[in-house]
């Protein structure tokens, strides 16, 4: 099997299970407890925020462990837009190309607390510029929040010169780096906000983090023992912590050499699958994107179909976001950067690891190809 479908998961690193194991058998305590056991663990728990913080460019205390992306995203939305509201900043920026957890986040936000959202205009590669988004702030936008790398089609935004549009109008940027976590630098972009998950990156299902300025103003949206100095309550998943800190040092220390390789062999891939397949169309900016990420509409044939067959090759594929799976509806994605809804249904993403496949990976990438020729020729 052949799985390209790193986007949506990946597989637990080796040398994450070994460094989080211990933190499952032996050091369990709860790391709030005022006891030798406990403090073993909150030693632990702090070390892993101060690894987090570093690859992200904060300080240890800026370092709120989540239970993910989702959750991570959620919390800086609404938690950031929540506790502006008393300064009369009642405006939220976002993208139409965003992931659901932000979209799902503002929807909330505009219909339980009267904050107005507004979509700023995408081009048709999904690339947001700083005059499209100044016309979309206002004097009372609170916070604007947007991917630094599309998590469907893999374009990359200029999150600096956002970043700068942003804190000119006195507002504050939010990023989701879950996906351009461990590909691209995630310091010196200007963000008031990060968030980034695990399983991304190599660790089990069930950790994130939220990287916030200790300046930002954050209401938690969970209450209760005060934990993560009162951003996120709930006992601390100290061995998901220990994962995570692992994961991402591995990632970033891996970036540049995986990341040009991996890049090098999705380039040879696009090439392969639109020389081949005429209906094949790239979807996303062509030179600006993820090195892992393609994603190609294939008109006149169901994305399915295309699916089904690179499966039955062993080739495992999505059709864009695992967090969308099952919606018959075309990508939300694809429909704000101009692709006809007919056009959109046929969408088909490979997303590569980053560990590079060995050099016969050129035989791999004619097997994908093929799948996608009879797929669109038909049975």
């Amino acid at each position: 099997m052949l799985y390209l479908d790193h986007a949506a998961t990946g597989p637990v690193r080796a040398e994450v299970w070994e460094a989080m194991r211990p933190y499952i058998a032996d050091v369990f305590g709860n790391p709030s407890s005022h006891h030798g056991v406990g403090e073993t663990a909150a030693s632990a728990l702090e070390d892993a925020r101060a690894r987090v913080a570093a690859v992200l460019g904060m300080r240890t205390g800026d370092v709120v462990f989540t239970g993910g992306g989702t959750e991570a995203n959620n919390l800086a939305v609404k938690g950031i837009v929540l506790a502006r509201l008393h300064e009369g900043r009642r405006h939220l920026v976002v993208s139409p190309i965003e992931h659901e957890s932000i979209l799902g986040s503002a929807g909330y936000l505009e219909r339980f607390h009267g904050v107005t959202v507004t979509a700023v205009e995408v081009d048709g590669a999904g690339r947001i510029t700083p005059a499209a988004l100044q016309a979309a702030l206002r004097e009372d936008t609170a916070l604007v929040a947007l991917g630094h790398a599309n998590n469907e089609i893999g374009t990359i935004q200029d999150i600096p010169s956002l970043a700068a549009a942003t804190h000119d109008a006195g507002a504050l940027l939010h990023v989701d780096a879950v996906q351009s976590a461990g590909w691209l630098a995630l310091t010196g972009l200007g963000a008031d906000a990060i968030a980034i998950a695990g399983h991304k990156l190599g660790t089990p299902k069930g950790i994130g983090a939220l990287a916030v300025r200790g300046r930002v103003p954050l209401e938690p949206l969970l209450h209760g023992g005060g934990q993560e100095r009162g951003r996120r309550s709930g006992t601390e998943n100290v061995a998901g912590a220990v994962a995570l800190a692992t994961a991402l040092e591995l990632a970033e220390a891996e970036r540049d050499a995986n990341g040009a390789a991996v890049a090098a062999l999705s380039s040879r891939f696009i090439a392969a699958v639109l020389d081949s397949v005429p209906e094949a169309a790239l979807t996303g900016d062509p030179l600006s994107r993820l090195p892992g990420t393609v994603s190609f509409t294939f008109a006149g044939v169901s994305g399915e179909a295309v699916l089904l067959e690179l499966e039955r090759r062993g080739v495992i594929s999505s059709s864009g976001s695992a967090c969308a799976a099952g919606s018959d509806e075309p990508s939300h994605v694809l429909l704000a950067c101009g692709v006809a809804p007919v056009v959109a249904q046929t969408s088909v993403r490979f997303s590569f690891g980053r560990v590079p496949l060995p050099d016969s990976a050129a035989a791999t990438l004619a097997a994908l190809v093929a799948a996608s020729v009879r797929a669109v020729a038909g049975p």
